[in-house]
């Protein structure tokens, strides 16, 4: 995998888990109705980060499959699941047990051992 590639990938990741985190910020609020609840969330920051970070993503995506192969780009993207998930535990005290640990190791060994041999 080119250097490029790799920070472009690197760039997913990370705009990927912020568009996921600036959601979970923004679901996070307590209102007396269902209505106010959404009302507080379409006003919100956080949801129009996530929005604009998922766009962005659409084209770092875009920009990642050509320069790899579609088999390759979707393992890698399977590692945003771990940062994600780190993300969560970091920001909103998430609870890590041990078989997430377990699943996001394997991840891990799976998307080092196919970055490998790319």
């Amino acid at each position: 995998m080119s250097r490029l590639a790799f920070f472009i990938w690197l760039l997913n990741i990370a705009v990927d888990t912020v568009g996921h985190t600036a959601f979970k910020a923004a679901a996070i609020t307590e209102h007396e109705t269902e209505w106010h609840r959404w009302k507080k969330m379409l006003s919100s920051l956080p949801l129009w980060i996530g929005i604009i970070c998922f766009g962005f993503e659409f084209v770092i995506w875009l920009a990642l499959l050509s320069l790899v192969p579609l088999s390759l780009a979707m393992l890698l993207g399977s590692f945003n699941i771990v940062a994600v998930i780190f993300a969560g535990k970091l920001i909103f005290h998430e609870r890590l047990d041990r078989m997430r640990v377990l699943g996001m190791s394997f991840i891990t060994i799976g998307v080092a051992l196919v970055g490998g041999f790319a």
